[in-house]
């Protein structure tokens, strides 16, 4: 089993940076993929930005250039840094994590972009 516990949403004007990071603990030792997915209101679910354990990454044609994720594999912690956030960047975003195969989840942390 893992646990992920994210950290870092809130409120922030467009154009401005917010960073976030998801800790995975239990049997997170040899975590094949960690990530950020968001859901907006009324929308679907959708992957943000994922790293797997070597180091490759992945993100959503509407983040690239914007936003930069990283990983601790030492401390099981994925970060995401956020810059020149857009009101359509606003959602919750979750942490995610792919271990044994199966799909892991955290509880969300909110990112309103708003003036």
């Amino acid at each position: 089993q893992v646990q992920l516990v994210e950290s870092g949403g809130g409120l922030v004007q467009p154009g401005g940076s917010l960073g976030l990071s998801c800790v995975a603990s239990g049997s997170a030792a040899s975590i094949y993929a960690m990530g950020w997915y968001r859901q907006a209101p009324g929308k679907q679910r959708e992957l943000v930005a994922q790293i797997i354990r070597s180091g490759t990454t992945n993100y959503a044609d509407s983040v690239k250039g914007r936003f930069t994720i990283s990983r601790d594999n030492a401390k099981n912690t994925v970060y995401l840094q956020m810059n020149s956030l857009k009101p359509e960047d606003t959602a919750v975003y979750l942490c995610h994590a792919i271990w044994r195969g199966t799909n892991y989840w955290g509880q969300g942390t909110p990112v309103t972009v708003s003036s």
